[in-house]
């Protein structure tokens, strides 16, 4: 049985925040990975503590109790390390299933050229996905490389956000050779170079950059196609020039995401009240900024959100 869907004219003011980095992890149509399984239990190593495995139903059952929304996705990692994927089909038809919580995101390896831009227009067209994620660092991959244009120009085609991990990663942390994981491909710096070719591609450089926070502080804040989610690390572990950012020059382009179930929304969201973040920076970091990326105000995602504001007399719905 499906889960109760939320009433049509539920307004999105009912929703507490926008979660922009959640994970499908765990399929219920294929069977358990042996790979996927190696790399859980290095992970769970590596922030010592056995993090749970929730089914996309459960995923958006976690969410609903909250009032939040979530984007969701897959990482499709094949080529970089032989995991099999949950594939971007299970994560669009469950996310259908649960149209009021769950906004589907898909994960193509943009090294397969012209089939991986391919399927991203299937999956866009037939599919309803939202957007697509990407892990430089698994996949393999410099953000920059030309043989992933052609599945960007179809996300830029069609004005879909991307968002690219950054920074140091859990996955392969501790596994001899690090899991043959190249922390070097997540350098925010090589985004600029795609912001530049794809500027009608919204872009998010997700988690907190570390060791190159300032180069993803620095492309957000020259390229207006450029926002920073803010996922994977508890916000009490946030240098002091993230924070002043957030406050500052990027409080627009600032989202909440915490890469669940790493990292669960409740742990962020109780770490988050607990930094000097501006009372009028906070809505726009929750939910606001969130809500103009992915169009949730101007274009009711699956029918069922209106504006958060009435619009003014004379404008157009």
């Amino acid at each position: 049985m499906n889960a109760p869907i939320a009433d049509e004219h539920k307004l999105l003011d009912d929703i507490v925040a926008v979660d922009v980095h959640v994970h499908a992890n765990r399929s219920t149509r294929l069977p358990e990975d042996p790979v996927a399984t190696a790399y859980d239990e290095a992970m769970f190593a590596y922030f010592k503590q056995r993090m749970p495995k929730p089914t996309i139903a459960e995923t958006a059952a976690h969410y609903r109790e909250r009032k939040m929304i979530a984007v969701i996705f897959t990482v499709d990692t094949e080529r970089g390390n032989g995991q099999i994927r949950i594939t971007n089909e299970e994560v669009a038809e469950e996310a259908a299933q649960h149209p009021d919580v769950l906004v589907p995101f898909a994960s193509i390896d943009p090294m397969r050229g012209k089939m991986a831009a391919r399927e991203a227009r299937t999956l866009i067209t037939e599919y309803g996905v939202k957007g697509f994620k990407f892990h430089p660092s698994i996949q393999g991959f410099y953000p920059n490389d030309r043989a992933c244009f052609d599945l960007y120009e179809v996300i830029s085609e069609h004005r879909l956000p991307a968002i690219f991990h950054s920074g140091q990663t859990g996955a392969g942390a501790g596994m001899r050779g690090g899991g043959g994981v190249r922390l070097k491909y997540s350098d925010p710096m090589y985004l600029d170079d795609v912001a530049v070719d794809f500027p009608d591609m919204p872009i998010v450089i997700a988690h907190p950059s570390f060791p190159w926070q300032e180069n993803a502080l620095a492309v957000a804040t020259h390229k207006p196609n450029v926002w920073i989610d803010l996922s994977g690390w508890s916000p009490k572990y946030f240098p002091p020039i993230l924070v002043q950012y957030i406050n500052g020059l990027l409080k627009h382009k600032m989202l909440f995401g915490s890469d669940w179930p790493v990292l669960t929304p409740d742990r962020w969201l109780a770490d988050f009240a607990k930094l000097p973040i501006k009372d009028e920076v906070r809505p726009l970091v929750l939910k606001h900024n969130a809500v103009k990326l992915l169009g949730l105000d101007r274009d009711p995602v699956f029918g069922r959100y209106q504006r958060l504001q009435p619009p003014p007399a004379g404008d157009c719905c």
